[in-house]
């Protein structure tokens, strides 16, 4: 049964039990050695690798009506899709800074974020980034199958808040609001072939004892039924965005810190990824804590790193879209604001100085190919 089938508040076992026992409150002395723990927990599975990352947005239109998201077809914002040479430029600057893992990222809209178009995107990039993510509107299995023929290594996907009836005033309109659909995305990202699968809540719509809890529902459940995929989890906080909403919730930095060390004690052999959401500061004091997997010199909106597409920049006033000559000399909207401005070499030299060491690259396709030039997972998926 799929995780929607079998998931509700009261979801409970002797895992999840230690894990909410591990989120109560704690004093000083408590939470250092939780740290502690988590520190040798995280040396012990993962050692002192720290792999490296970067997102390429290559959409920001979108047809939801999320109302927490800078992209939501509301907003009267600068808008632009990249062409898939415009992709590969941006993927070759980030390749010279050092990346060899990519996360292509895109809002909901089908008319420019086809699977055509995705996979077309991903055949251009995989001759020479190893190792291709992707997060963006959920698919089926048959839709997910010749992006992983094509190269494409991992699948992200946040389900935003795990409590329904919140999930459903959020998303008012467009397909992102069939909170079952989303809610089983991994799962079909399995079947079809993806090695990595990446799942979290945003902190900020609701409690984050109970997202931090329903996440690890959903984490446990990965475990047992996808595990010949690796899994990564991640804590995003609401950041500032077009639109204004305002978090309904907070994650203090402290409560931050006892998640990702409860979830690393749990969850000993999960991906923890911070992104350049949070501070310079923060993000350094998390490197010893449990995080494995870093983004760095990021930007969040279509042609960020090297100003691609400027010229078919448009505005959209709800969903209508709307040229302006003027848009030339102007920029995508990205989808929140970056708190962690440094570059990859900045980040990089922090991790050496701290013992650590960034890891560019962990995989190579080669690998796993068969003589037909498909993984074991993508020729299972096929002749399911």
């Amino acid at each position: 049964m799929s995780f929607s089938e079998v998931y509700s508040a009261s979801t409970s076992s002797p895992l999840l039990r230690r894990f909410a026992q591990l989120l109560e409150p704690k004093t000083d002395a408590e939470l250092e050695t939780l740290a502690r723990r988590a520190h040798l927990a995280t040396l012990a599975h993962f050692g002192r690798a720290m792999r490296m990352f970067a997102p390429i947005y290559v959409s920001n239109e979108c047809i939801n009506a999320c109302k927490y998201c800078g992209f939501s077809r509301g907003n009267p914002i600068l808008r632009l899709t990249l062409q898939v040479e415009e992709v590969r430029k941006e993927a070759q600057y980030l390749v010279g800074q050092g990346f060899r893992s990519l996360l292509l990222v895109a809002g909901e809209h089908p008319k420019y974020v086809s699977v055509d178009y995705l996979e077309r995107c991903i055949r251009a990039l995989t001759p020479f980034v190893p190792s291709v993510h992707i997060e963006v509107a959920p698919m089926s299995v048959e839709d997910y199958t010749p992006l992983v023929r094509a190269g494409a290594e991992g699948l992200v996907v946040f389900q935003e808040t795990y409590h329904k009836e919140s999930y459903a005033e959020l998303h008012p309109a467009g397909p992102k609001k069939n909170y079952a659909w989303r809610l089983d995305t991994p799962e079909r990202g399995y079947a079809a072939g993806f090695r990595r699968l990446g799942i979290g809540a945003l902190f900020g719509l609701r409690p984050w004892r109970e997202e931090a809890v329903a996440s690890a529902a959903h984490l446990e459940h990965l475990f047992k039924h996808c595990w010949k995929s690796q899994l990564t989890i991640c804590f995003p906080r609401l950041r500032p965005a077009a639109g204004g909403f305002q978090p309904l919730y907070d994650l203090s930095d402290r409560d931050y810190i006892q998640l990702l060390c409860a979830t690393r004690l749990c969850f000993p052999q999960v991906g923890i990824v911070v992104s350049t959401r949070e501070t310079p500061a923060f993000r350094d004091a998390l490197v010893p804590l449990g995080v494995t997997m870093m983004s760095a010199g990021s930007h969040v909106e279509p042609g960020g790193y090297t100003g691609q597409g400027k010229r078919a920049l448009h505005h959209t006033v709800h969903g209508r879209r709307l040229f302006d000559e003027s848009g030339a000399e102007s920029e995508a909207e990205g989808q929140f604001e970056i708190s962690d401005p440094r570059t990859a070499a900045e980040v990089a030299a922090m991790l050496h100085a701290k013992g650590y060491e960034p890891v560019w690259k962990d995989w190579d396709r080669g690998i796993l190919l068969d003589e037909e030039g498909e993984t074991p997972l993508a020729a299972a998926a096929s002749n399911a």
